[in-house]
């Protein structure tokens, strides 16, 4: 049996990962729908390839034949991710993909029951979204056992990539998203700012509806969590006409005109921005009592800390050590699982504040 498919293999953090991959010794399937840019990038690493839409299921389940593992990265997952979460529950291979969207979260932890009883992993998220945010509220939480409020932030993604400008452009009308009392509570874009210390200072943060919304409540059992993203004040003025926007933001020819413009761009950071960038987060934890617990990660660039994330993750499924049902990071592989990776630190404030 073959080791992985990659599908997505073609896009900016598939070829990151695939040709990691190549140098790590793995002989990963590209995948895609894409003939000539899979097959082109399959030739040059010496790899098989499979061409399939995920639209045909019949030739989804078919391109699963001798695969022991899905990572899924080609987005937005919104349209992508339930086909092949389907292909992989019938063929009782394990689902990995890298989204960081909040209702794809949702919906394959709601297929837990028929992936346990396929004996399958499914775990969204192996990415910068949600890999060292969920293990950094993993590793507060047994902080603080009692914790009843959440609040994480990152710093430091840099320029995005195509395939992350369209996701945040498909959803740029759907304003935030906060957890309450443990229910996913829709709010305003740009709900509530503050200022944030992710190790270099104070810098200007607002809400934003990260992936960890979803999450963190499965990995931590805390009711109420926020996601927070440094921003400009630009930025977040930007952030906030966007409520009054929603309308035009939704409309095809606005849309159209956006993703045109992401496609006229670069492909995403260059291998010199990507070596000199990094990432900062923060978290913040709460109890009834007052008590209050802080924790920091610092790591690689946020595409190379997910190609570094995603292949921490692979070694470990394909080593069998893939815990059935619907997982989060934290909850496959511990709190400590990112300090796997090269480059990430974690630094914790002293006694509960």
């Amino acid at each position: 049996m073959s080791a992985f498919l990659l599908y997505g293999a073609n896009g900016y953090t598939g070829q990151l990962i695939a040709r990691e991959a190549v140098v790590r010794g793995l002989r990963p399937i590209l995948a895609g729908r894409n003939a000539e840019a899979v097959g082109s990038l399959a030739h040059e690493l010496g790899l098989e390839h499979r061409i399939f839409a995920l639209d045909d299921a019949a030739a989804t389940r078919a391109g699963l034949e001798r695969v022991k593992a899905v990572l899924l990265c080609a987005g937005p997952f919104a349209h992508t991710a339930q086909p092949m979460v389907d292909a992989c529950l019938e063929a009782r291979v394990h689902y990995l993909d890298i989204t960081g969207e909040i209702g794809v979260f949702e919906s394959i932890a709601a297929r837990d029951t028929e992936a346990m009883a396929a004996g399958i992993l499914l775990l969204p998220g192996v990415g910068f979204d949600v890999v060292p945010s969920d293990c950094l509220a993993a590793h507060l939480h047994r902080r603080l056992p009692g914790a009843e409020h959440l609040a994480l932030g990152f710093h430091g993604i840099g320029r995005y990539s195509r395939g992350t400008a369209t996701t945040i452009v498909e959803n740029l009308h759907g304003g935030g998203c906060v957890r309450r009392g443990g229910a996913l509570t829709s709010v305003p874009a740009a709900w509530r700012t503050r200022d944030i210390d992710f190790g270099r200072g104070a810098r200007l943060a607002v809400t934003i509806p990260w992936g960890d919304v979803s999450t963190a409540f499965r990995s931590t059992g805390i009711g109420d969590v926020e996601v927070y993203t440094a921003v400009s004040r630009r930025e977040l003025r930007f952030m906030q006409l966007s409520r009054h926007l929603g309308w035009a933001l939704r409309s095809s020819p606005v849309q159209y005109f956006l993703k045109r413009r992401i496609q006229a761009g670069p492909p995403g950071p260059s291998a010199e921005e990507r070596a000199k960038g990094c990432t900062l987060l923060w978290g913040e934890v709460e109890d009834g009592q007052g008590r209050r617990m802080v924790s920091r990660l610092r790591g690689p660039e946020g595409y190379t800390f997910t190609m570094l994330t995603a292949l921490a993750v692979l070694a470990r499924v394909l080593a069998g050590d893939a815990p059935p049902g619907y997982q989060t990071p934290s909850l496959a592989f511990g709190a400590d699982f990112v300090l796997q990776v090269p480059g990430v630190e974690r630094e914790d404030e002293g006694d509960p504040i």
